[in-house]
């Protein structure tokens, strides 16, 4: 009899397993093509994320010319010291803290207060042009984007100088000069990216449900005060999230535009850990020193991310796991 009972559970479960093969082998044939699609972005990962990762070890090894990729011996925490007494990098350091944090100051807030604004436009069709034309400056190059800023901004023949010499100002050479560096940079990153960082604000509003604008409005809430009670408090957990993610690359800035506006003149504030990871490794060939710096920024960025989440959790109950 036992013998028996146990023979029907074996072939209940050989039976429950080839439904289950039968069912995935299913789902696999009419869902082909979404896994075909993401071939190309898996391989982006694996080679340009996660391949590169097997080439920190050589923060921890003395790199020669001409020998291995991974250096040829260990040198234990040498370069971690070296630029840890480097001058040089703390005022690298200091200028991507100060960059980053201007950032999140002001862009972070700009994108929502654009969001909320747009959001309050009746005409649906005057709300999508809207939308769509701020999220042009997103797809202009970099490149571009300073070359404009250079245009504009040229002592010589620019449009601002000249308006400027209209009223008696003598030109300025804005892009030279290491006061308007972080002003400029600020600016050009508000002006191409709030269009295209609203658009996960503009996502959390529209899912608000309607009932609770509606109860506001019976209570005598007018708009400003359904913006302040209900659209902010529902849309907290987003704005939560974009934070948290956002420190993570407290020490990363945009290399590119940081690179094409770099001058002599104002390299005091202008030279981040970036623009100093790619002067120490690819124009001086030391590229032990520069997988360190790399290596140590990154480090750090992930536990101010890890740092960032708990308080989150723990003053707001919002955070990112």
């Amino acid at each position: 009899m036992d013998n028996t009972i146990a023979k029907d559970k074996n072939s209940l479960v050989i039976k429950q397993k080839g439904m289950r093969r039968i069912r995935s082998g299913v789902y696999l044939r009419r869902n082909i093509h979404y896994y075909i699609l993401l071939i190309l972005p898996i391989l982006y990962f694996v080679v340009f994320r996660y391949g590169p990762i097997i080439g920190n070890v050589l923060a921890f090894r003395k790199f020669v010319p001409g020998g291995s990729i991974y250096g040829e011996e260990w040198v234990g925490l040498k370069y971690f010291k070296l630029f840890l007494r480097d001058p040089n990098f703390w005022a690298a350091f200091k200028n991507t803290w100060l960059l980053s944090f201007y950032h999140l100051l002001i862009t972070v807030p700009i994108a929502i207060l654009f969001a909320l604004l747009v959001n309050e436009i009746k005409s649906s069709k005057l709300r999508s042009a809207v939308q769509t034309i701020s999220y042009f400056p997103n797809f202009i190059s970099i490149v571009v984007v300073v070359g404009l800023m250079k245009e504009l901004l040229s002592p010589t023949y620019g449009l601002v100088n000249k308006a400027l010499g209209m009223v008696g100002i003598d030109p300025v050479f804005f892009m030279n000069e290491p006061g308007w560096f972080r002003a400029l940079y600020i600016s050009s990153e508000v002006w191409q990216y709030t269009g295209w960082n609203s658009i996960i604000f503009f996502a959390a509003i529209s899912s608000i449900d309607p009932q609770l604008y509606e109860a506001a409005e019976v209570d005598g809430a007018g708009r400003l005060k359904q913006i302040i009670h209900v659209t902010i408090p529902q849309i907290m957990p987003t704005i939560t999230v974009v934070y948290i993610l956002s420190l993570g690359q407290l020490m990363t800035v945009a290399f590119e535009k940081v690179l094409l506006m770099y001058t002599p003149s104002n390299s005091q504030v202008s030279d981040v850990i970036e623009t100093f990871v790619y002067r120490m490794g690819l124009e001086s060939s030391n590229y032990s020193y520069a997988t360190a710096v790399g290596l140590f920024s990154g480090f750090l960025g992930l536990v101010i991310v890890i740092a960032a989440n708990y308080l989150s959790r723990k003053v707001t109950r919002y955070s990112l796991y």
